[in-house]
């Protein structure tokens, strides 16, 4: 991979009084969203070594079903003595595993999480601008260990520095995530200089890019495909795939108010939260803005960032229920690091519906009898094969979700206890012949994100493709 030149540049055609993006501002890296240097393998404080002795031997923990007693042996920790960020993202991606072991490694889940990991968690989860759960930010990004200090992009060596299982099935299914994201790391400031280029018109660079992008795209369906390589599906879907489970929509799974965050003191509150998955990469999401992608809301996302529920169980005005209509895509930027979720945010504002709305402007202007001209023909071409790869990127992602998920999912489960593979994949009234996938016990399968699995994935795949559909006035 090839870092950027620099990582501030101007923008041609933008208001004058615009101030030039800078990368740095938003925590992206030369190695795009992954930190510039390796997560930290230890806190360097001894204050923490109950913490870190803890996640040191947590798939040990978890086997013997020792975890929980472990964690309520704990001295509640302040964060205090956290130092720089790097310190900061080692707590949070500590605390994640723990606080998820302590829920979900049990005969059943865990209603409440205590404070010697829900008021740490709270705290480093506000520093970071998420929610105080296991976030893909937290078990892929900044929970990893490169060959070096600078290529995280050797996919064969990269290995994850905690899973819950110790299986090199985990580690893998981890770091095939954090290798993609540092192979498109470079289309970053590379396609921000493209919507640029829109707006000048500056046909070649524009059509230059996009190219690049698609190529890049394709090389991230290549590494999607390794999965198979080290990662079981069965190990995958009953070993690995509940722990990564959140608080929300988990009812049948033993959550039917979410997981209560103990303050101690008696305070505290219930809060229903989205589990890790791969739809919290800004990576994926980035592509998304640049292209003009829109995404539909499905009909069983609302907003729910913070989760917070009041005792009674009742749903507190402001805080979990958001307005009508928010997609998935939108609601899951909440689970992004805040300077990552800015930086799509303010990438959306600065270029509205992005390279869609910007390439059908650039076709239309100068168009008349003799139509196109041949550099925008080949603008066209080049944004129509960008939206194709990561249309079919999405398709490679629903092919693999039908392998470790689906037909998991109709197989004996032989886990002991309540297992997210089966339990909190139920939802009464929906049947297989609604084009839904039904796991053995009935009902319709989730993800660990807490949404419909199928529809959700087939709607977003039709949306990429619809995006390319540019209509030439």
């Amino acid at each position: 991979m090839s870092p950027p030149e620099t990582l501030t540049f101007p923008s041609k055609g933008v208001n004058p009084d615009t101030p030039p993006l800078s990368l740095d501002d938003y925590a992206v890296t030369s190695n795009g969203f992954l930190p510039s240097d390796p997560p930290l393998k230890k806190l360097p404080s001894p204050y923490y070594a109950p913490w870190e002795s803890l996640i040191e031997s947590l798939s040990t923990s978890l086997a013997h079903k020792t975890l929980r007693h472990e964690v309520d042996q704990l001295p509640v920790l302040s964060t205090d003595h956290l130092a720089t960020e790097q310190e900061w993202r080692r707590a949070c991606v500590v605390l994640g595993f723990l606080a998820h072991a302590y829920i979900w490694g049990g005969d059943a889940a865990a209603e409440v999480l205590p404070p010697q990991i829900a008021l740490p968690l709270l705290a480093v989860s506000h520093h970071h601008g998420i929610p105080p759960v296991a976030t893909y930010a937290s078990v892929n990004l900044w929970n990893f260990h490169p060959p070096s200090s600078s290529d995280p992009t050797d996919l064969d060596a990269l290995h994850a520095l905690h899973t819950f299982t110790g299986t090199p099935d985990e580690s893998w299914f981890y770091m095939v995530s954090v290798a993609m994201e540092a192979r498109g790391a470079y289309l970053i400031p590379l396609m921000l200089r493209a919507l640029d280029a829109v707006r000048s018109r500056q046909h070649q660079t524009v059509a230059s890019a996009l190219e690049e992008m698609a190529s890049c795209i394709g090389a991230l369906g290549i590494l999607l495909d390794r999965m198979d390589e080290r990662c079981s599906p069965q190990v995958f879907y009953h070993r690995i795939r509940p722990f990564l489970a959140g608080s929300k929509n988990m009812a049948a799974a033993g959550l039917p108010r979410g997981v209560f965050y103990d303050e101690g003191s008696g305070r505290g509150e219930w809060r229903q939260l989205r589990g890790g998955s791969n739809g919290q990469s800004s990576l994926v999401q980035f592509l998304d803005v640049v292209l003009g992608v829109e995404h539909a809301a499905t009909g069983s996302s609302t907003p729910d960032t913070t989760g917070r529920y009041s005792g009674s169980g009742q749903r507190k005005l402001g805080q979990g229920q958001g307005p009508a209509g928010v997609s998935f895509h939108q609601e899951v930027r909440g689970y992004m690091p805040a300077p990552h979720r800015r930086l799509l945010e303010d990438v959306a504002a600065r270029y509205p519906g992005g390279m869609r709305k910007g390439v059908g402007e650039l076709l239309a202007v100068g168009e008349g009898e003799e139509g196109l001209s041949e550099e925008q023909v080949a603008v066209r071409e080049a944004f129509q094969a960008a939206t194709g790869a990561l249309a079919e990127f999405r398709n490679k992602h629903l092919q693999m979700v039908t392998r470790y998920i689906i037909i998991p999912s109709r197989q004996p489960n032989w886990c002991q206890g309540v297992n997210l593979a089966t339990a909190s994949s139920k939802v009464k009234g929906l049947s297989a012949t609604e084009g839904r996938a039904v796991p053995a016990g009935g009902g319709e399968l989730t993800g660990t994100g807490g949404t419909a699995l199928l529809p959700f994935l087939k709607q977003s795949r039709d949306e990429t493709f619809q995006a390319g559909r540019l209509q030439v006035r």
